[in-house]
């Protein structure tokens, strides 16, 4: 077995936001080889991230992004559990970089779920006229609205959409990057709310 080091674990919970049990699992798993402990962990993570949705978020951090012309700007409050992840560099870098696609996407909502049922049924009732209005077959109709009521989503909700630093972050949705920061710092990271500003609006 490998001689694991109390600095070798601390340096690992550092990278990853892990417990220090975790940490130290990993590593002799790992036989104390780091990489190969960071993708140990990473895997662990995103198998219990459906258990982790359901705690408590207590702690966090309010990120900001303002633009360089000084007339758009953002405020993000993004949650986790403990006050340890919160300080961690990953979770704040991932707070700064939901705040600046806020700003340059100007979303209405977090999730899906905050879209007002009647909301999605209107824009539903739109989508199936103009499909009706089009000839489309009956039968196909609901798919069309389906999958035009996805899009419509995908243009209003943050976490559908894809960052906007698409090269940086390989194309990913928000979502995609929340479910990616939770596996890594082995907690429920929730974007809980935005504001966006911009002069004269």
């Amino acid at each position: 077995m490998a001689d694991i080091k109390a600095a070798d674990v601390k340096a690992l919970r550092e990278q990853t936001g892990a417990g220090m049990m975790d940490a130290k699992a990993a590593l002799i798993e790992a036989e104390g080889d780091s990489d190969r402990a960071v993708e140990l962990l990473r895997v662990k993570g995103q198998a219990s991230a459906a258990k982790r949705s359901d705690r408590g978020t207590s702690e966090g951090v309010v990120a900001s992004y303002i633009h360089a012309n000084k007339k758009v700007g953002a405020l993000v409050e993004v949650q986790c559990e403990t006050d340890f992840v919160a300080r961690n560099e990953d979770f704040a870098e991932f707070a700064y970089e939901v705040a600046m696609h806020v700003a340059a996407a100007s979303p209405a909502h977090v999730s899906k779920e905050e879209i007002p049922e009647e909301t999605v049924a209107a824009e539903r009732r739109v989508f199936e006229e103009k499909a009706k209005e089009e000839g489309k077959p009956d039968n196909i109709i609901e798919k069309i609205v389906d999958g035009q009521v996805a899009k419509w989503a995908k243009d209003i909700v943050l976490l559908e959409q894809e960052h906007v630093n698409a090269d940086k972050h390989d194309s990913k949705t928000i979502e995609q990057l929340r479910e990616e920061l939770a596996a890594k710092v082995g907690e429920n990271v929730v974007i809980s709310r935005f504001s966006c500003f911009r002069i004269g609006e």
